[in-house]
């Protein structure tokens, strides 16, 4: 099994790709009660994965090794049927953990083999579950050029928001002076205060340097465990976003029901042109904040405030969700200021609330 993206020849190096996507989010609720993460569907059809996908394709990758684990069906099923074309015969495979990944280092460790046979003489790791758009091809080589043991891409956030992510302090060379998983008092990027530099889950490594990490250590998890190996010897680099077509970089996790429900705004303006797979923002966006997810079914009499409709849903006419909180927090699931409604919380909704029934006219259907 070879999982290797040959650059040209010129430039010396190969680089092994594994996407790392068996994700529970948990902060998701019921939306990943069945689901992994990076399955979730993000305005239409699209799910969160894609965007990471269509990142590699972009970037030329036709090789990878997708490391699955908690309810892994969808994904198995969907990354072929989507993406299986723009990838070589065989390129394009998937490693389920069956549960014994116990970390991401620990999903790649156990997809070591596959590593070694490729013969790569670098490795780079991917998350399956932010929003984003990127060509990893001048990062793979900043990394090359730097000759750094790990490289991490970052994107600034605000400094008061950046203590839910691992932080880079760095210097003025990018060079990483430390780094600090989800810190209480994270620190600021040189020169610009207010704003801190924050890991994009995304590396690359030399692959000598993380054979020796993997077999001298048994860290789980890179940004707790090997990461910091490269930062106290001094050989871990930064790279930054850069700026997309709309002028500012984008990268957004979305592991939350606020996040998500935000991203998918975000995307007002942008979309289609911005999605892996565009779709009409009706296909999706139902007005007042809301969205629908596909296999929802929704009343256009009904009145959605801020809320995410799962899949499944059958909204009906009279239904108000978003304008009285208590009645809200009876039924509904609340993250932020977002509702997440679904079939299971609308059938305990109708047992213990009775009401008359009636034909709701023009139903909405979300395909």
């Amino acid at each position: 099994m070879s999982i290797t993206h040959r650059i040209p020849a010129a430039t010396g190096y190969s680089v092994a790709t594994i996407l790392l996507a068996g994700g529970k989010g948990t902060r998701l609720a019921d939306l990943t009660a069945s689901e992994a993460k990076p399955a979730v569907h993000f305005a239409g059809r699209n799910r969160i994965v894609d965007f990471t996908m269509a990142n590699c394709v972009r970037s030329g990758l036709d090789r990878m090794i997708v490391a699955t684990q908690f309810a892994p069906r969808t994904l198995h099923d969907h990354l072929p049927a989507r993406w299986g074309g723009h990838f070589r015969d065989g390129g394009l495979v998937l490693a389920d953990g069956q549960g014994a990944y116990e970390g991401t280092a620990d999903a790649v460790r156990r997809n070591w083999d596959a590593v070694e046979a490729s013969g790569a003489s670098h490795v780079l790791v991917l998350a399956a579950d932010h929003v984003y758009q990127m060509d990893y091809r001048p990062m793979i080589e900043a990394h090359v050029r730097s000759g750094a043991a790990v490289t991490l891409a970052a994107d600034v956030v605000d400094q008061a928001q950046a203590s839910g992510f691992g932080v880079m302090h760095v210097n003025r060379e990018g060079r990483i002076v430390s780094f600090l998983e989800k810190p209480a008092n994270p620190p600021s990027i040189p020169d610009e205060p207010g704003r801190s530099l924050v890991s994009m889950g995304i590396y690359v490594f030399d692959t000598a340097w993380l054979r020796q990490a993997m077999m001298d250590g048994d860290g789980m998890d890179f940004g707790h465990d090997v990461v910091p190996l490269a930062v106290q010897a001094g050989d871990a680099m930064s790279y930054r976003l850069p700026a997309g077509a709309a002028g500012h970089s984008y990268w957004r996790d979305v592991g939350t029901l606020q996040a998500l429900r935000h991203a998918q705004m975000d995307f007002l303006r942008d979309a289609p042109a911005q999605l892996p797979f565009p779709s009409a923002v009706s296909d999706w966006y139902l007005g007042h904040g809301s969205i629908a997810m596909p296999g929802a079914t929704v009343s256009p009499r009904a009145r959605l405030v801020r809320c995410i409709v799962a899949p499944g849903c059958h909204i009906p006419a009279d239904l108000v969700v978003g304008e009285d909180p208590p009645e809200d927090a009876r039924w509904f699931r609340q993250g932020g200021d977002t509702l997440l409604i679904t079939p299971a919380m609308l059938r305990r909704r109708d047992a213990l609330r009775p009401r008359p029934t009636h034909v709701a006219a023009g139903i909405r259907r979300h395909a």
